[in-house]
């Protein structure tokens, strides 16, 4: 009977024990009581969290600095059955109360209740419990009913203090500092960017006591800028301590009164936080390209509960430097984050940069993460980039057209001439330059059209062309081989068509594979282009591969191979002719080196010089420049050279598509 009249009671016991002071928020539900039971009050994240099993109620809210390692326990009514209980928060004292039943407990204000933190990890089995009719209101806010669960989070309703702070910063340095962190891969990556969004959460909401404050002493540092809303419509600096050691000795950064202007017609609040994290770490920020920013210096910028774009006056952002190399060019980009597939890249759309000689401007219309990229820099300046643009489109018009006669020509001369091999290997050499010319010059036309479609179609075929020029070049030094260096050159069935499935099938086969793989690896490629005067940049856009990992793998290694061999079979051909020696035909094989060389896509060696820096680099970019643009021009001219010198000529034993040349152990044929 006794038992029956505790349980009618009891929901009516807790609901008037509140303090007569306002409590800015409070939590009650009812708790079955079926074994002795207390409750536990101790440390926990930066959230008030109340947890019921059958053992306890355990209570768990930051604690200051100076109680962090309290454990505190509460013994409970030995009478079973279900309570009542309530936990109110006063935020002006920083205390928490708890009602259950008829009992009432100060939570942490008793020191006799507190254990040592060795006896608090003692802990036994704890069989969790729901918690039933459980309602909560915030100060201000409206009562809100919740499901019946073992465990409840209240976010938003516990202050988050200094230490706190520390201790988050602490946890990111050692997971960046791990050795494991230097080849971190997407989901690593995610899993530290997470990190550092519930530190950026915990700074909105960390309890200040001046007006401005610092927190981090390794890796990550994070400021904290209060503004007050009278003084918010000017314009806020701030400037980080000078370092000295570093490739990076600062930054300084320029808020725009526009940006408070803007805050404050959105929302009404007590104070603004700008948030400014400094991150000496790229660890975070590694994009696909393994893309290198300035003294792996990232400094975000960011207005708590806001998200800030397309501002009428920009950001400053100034980054305090060494003198940069002279083969690189800075360029301010931010971190475009890819929700759907998790992983992210370095972009500038919005941003502008200014370059001095040291220190360098970012100007930017929103705010994020922010660095400074390191781009290769052709060093020229822009005129010469014209100078280059338009060789380049003459070179390849006449290449085409040149291209296309000399396979005229060369085809009704075969049919004279009983189908030669060679010339036939020529003619589609030939073909696939008149291909690249062509898809090269309509690229950048592509890329500006609205169809991204058209463009994936464009860079396809221009990779294609690409490739089947460089395969060509192979099997033009294989037919070198076969005339140089094989004593006895034995028939072949179809050998023609097997070299055309070589020729044309390979690099179907290779774009084919790269764009199953994915089909955004074709499409508008931006190349920045920047000017010496002024320091802007602008960005040119062709159809052509989106992965420079790609390009780097399949063209240039491709290219390496098809140079070594051609480089082997061409100096077999120098020596054979050094063996000769014969007086009088020095122009001739003079001529004929020269065309191989073409044939065979040397000159196109000149691209590994890209690599180097200073007036060496922009002398190799006008030559590769010339002499490959004009490739079929160039083949034009020695072809109808070799007929002119083999019609003043008639003695020699030679023709305009073969040289014939004596060994002495065999007979090797130019073609």
């Amino acid at each position: 009977m006794k038992v029956l009249l505790l349980l009618l009671l009891s929901p009516l016991q807790g609901v008037g024990a509140s303090s007569h002071r306002e409590e800015d928020f409070h939590f009650c539900g009812d708790r079955n009581q079926t074994q002795n039971s207390s409750v536990i009050y101790e440390h926990g994240p930066a959230t008030i969290s109340i947890k019921n099993t059958a053992q306890a109620l355990i209570i768990k809210r930051p604690f200051l600095p100076n109680r962090r390692n309290s454990y505190y326990k509460y013994s409970l009514p030995p009478a079973l059955g279900r309570y009542r209980f309530c936990i109110y928060w006063f935020k002006a004292n920083r205390t928490l109360k708890l009602a259950y039943g008829k009992q009432s407990f100060l939570l942490g204000g008793d020191p006799s209740s507190s254990i040592t933190q060795g006896k608090e990890r003692q802990k036994t089995e704890r069989t969790s419990a729901s918690i039933f009719n459980v309602s909560y209101i915030s100060k201000g806010g409206k009562n809100t009913s919740l499901d019946s669960a073992p465990e409840y989070f209240f976010p938003e309703s516990m202050p988050v203090w200094e230490q706190d702070v520390e201790e988050q910063l602490a946890a990111l340095d050692s997971l960046i500092a791990q050795p494991s962190a230097l080849a971190v891969g997407a989901m690593e990556q995610r899993t530290l960017r997470h990190k550092l969004g519930e530190l950026e959460k915990m700074l909105a909401k960390v309890e200040l006591e001046g007006q401005n404050q610092t927190f981090g002493k390794a890796t990550v540092h994070a400021t904290i800028l209060r503004v007050q809303p009278p003084q918010a419509p000017q314009h806020l600096a701030f400037a980080s301590q000078r370092e000295e050691g570093g490739e990076v000795h600062g930054f300084a950064v320029d808020l725009p009164s526009s940006l408070f202007v803007m805050a404050k017609e959105r929302e009404e609040v007590v104070e603004h936080r700008v948030l400014l994290m400094d991150i000496n770490s790229q660890t975070m920020f590694q994009d696909e390209n393994s893309s290198h920013v300035l003294g792996d210096r990232v400094v975000g910028i960011s207005l708590v509960d806001m998200v800030v774009t397309n501002l009428s006056d920009p950001v400053v952002l100034t980054f305090f430097h060494n003198q940069l190399p002279r083969n690189v060019t800075p360029l301010c980009v931010f971190w475009q984050e890819d929700s759907i597939a998790g992983s992210g890249s370095w972009d500038s759309y919005g941003c502008t940069t200014m370059t001095g000689v040291s220190q360098t401007d970012c100007r930017c219309n929103h705010l994020t993460y922010f660095a400074v990229l390191m781009v290769s820099s052709p060093e020229i300046t822009y005129i010469h980039r014209d100078y280059l643009s338009i060789i380049t489109y003459i070179g390849c018009l006449i290449s085409a057209l040149a291209s296309i006669c000399t396979i005229f020509f060369l085809y009704f001369r075969t049919k004279q001439r009983d189908q030669i091999m060679s010339m036939q290997i020529h003619m589609n050499l030939l073909g696939a330059i008149f291909l690249l010319d062509v898809t090269f010059l309509i690229s950048e036309h592509l890329a500006s059209s609205s169809s991204e479609a058209v463009c994936r179609a464009g860079g396809l075929f221009l990779h294609f062309s690409l490739l089947s020029c460089l395969t060509w070049m192979g099997i033009e030094g294989y037919n070198l081989y076969r005339l140089v260096i094989e004593v006895f050159n034995a028939y072949h069935d179809h050998f023609l068509l097997k070299l055309c499935l070589v020729g044309w099938g390979l690099p179907f086969f290779c774009v084919t594979l790269i764009f199953l793989a994915s089909w955004t690896n074709y499409g508008p490629f931006s190349i920045p282009v920047y000017e010496s005067i002024g320091g802007k940049s602008t960005n040119a856009t062709i159809c052509w591969i989106t992965s420079p990992l790609i390009h780097n793998i399949v063209n240039l290694g491709f290219f390496s191979l098809v140079f070594l061999f051609n480089s082997v079979m061409l100096g077999a051909m120098i020596r054979e002719i050094l063996q000769q020696n014969k007086k009088g035909r020095k122009l001739k094989h003079i001529l004929a080196l020269f065309g191989l060389s073409i044939l065979l896509g040397i000159p196109w060696a000149l691209v590994f010089f890209s690599f180097t820096s200073g007036v060496f680099r922009l002398v190799s970019l006008y030559i590769f420049t010339i002499i490959n643009s004009l490739q079929g021009f160039l083949i034009f001219l020695w072809y109808w050279t070799m007929v002119l010198q083999a019609r003043k000529s008639p003695d020699l034993q030679s023709s305009s598509d073969s040289v014939k040349l004596q060994p002495n152990s065999s007979q090797s044929h130019l073609g």
